[in-house]
């Protein structure tokens, strides 16, 4: 294979981590409001609203996210809808995001220890002031590892994605490949292009770790 062909390849592959790389951030920021959402809704004091959220996230957690997809692509033809494959791969995506950092953020609400609820309590502070101002402030020191953590997933998960014809970093490669007769140079690429997108956001996660667990050593 030529320079100029080889070019061509990285060229295309580029652009297809790029359609990965929008459709990730776009999936983990609506992701992540929901999230937020589904988060209030489990530790609600009213039961409708927490087993609402518990049965979203069982759902979505529960089922493939491949399933999910198809259903969102094909199903809208039923009911006379025409959705593309950008629409179906973001709003997937974005549901699957949104159960598991609605349960991650909610385990780190509750890992919070029972004192400092008690503590807020007995200053006389409303729930929401609770949540405000003592526990959402630890809870977050928490989470940020985990959700960095998560958003690896959320990367590798858009490979998914071509399966519903979202031409991002999976399906780029597998055009090429077919049009190369160059699979191991292609999907070796292709390999390497998701290490680049995840392998910081990895490392950023153990950083985060470490820091998490030295300051609590101290």
């Amino acid at each position: 294979m030529n320079e100029i062909a080889l070019s061509a390849i990285i060229r295309n592959l580029l652009e297809g981590a790029a359609w990965t790389l929008g459709l990730s951030l776009t999936a983990f920021v609506l992701g992540g409001i929901a999230g937020l959402i589904l988060l209030f809704a489990r530790i609600a004091k009213n039961p409708l609203p927490r087993r609402l959220a518990q049965l979203y996230i069982e759902v979505f957690q529960g089922t493939p996210l491949l399933m999910q997809l198809f259903i969102i692509f094909f199903g809208g033809s039923l009911i006379g809808l025409e959705i593309s494959p950008w629409i179906a791969a973001a709003l997937g995506l974005t549901l699957f995001t949104s159960a598991y950092l609605g349960e991650i953020w909610r385990g780190c609400v509750e890992s919070v220890p029972k004192g400092q609820w008690e503590a807020s309590a007995s200053l006389a502070l409303t729930h929401v002031e609770q949540m405000r101002h003592v526990i959402l402030p630890q809870a977050l020191r928490i989470a940020i590892a985990p959700t960095v953590g998560f958003s690896v997933q959320v990367v590798k998960g858009t490979a998914v994605t071509s399966i519903i014809g979202f031409v991002e970093l999976t399906k780029t490669g597998s055009m090429l490949a077919n049009a190369t007769f160059q699979p191991f140079l292609v999907f070796g690429l292709v390999a390497l292009g998701y290490f680049a997108l995840c392998y910081p956001l990895s490392a950023y996660s153990r950083v985060l770790e470490r820091k998490i667990h030295g300051s609590r050593a101290h």
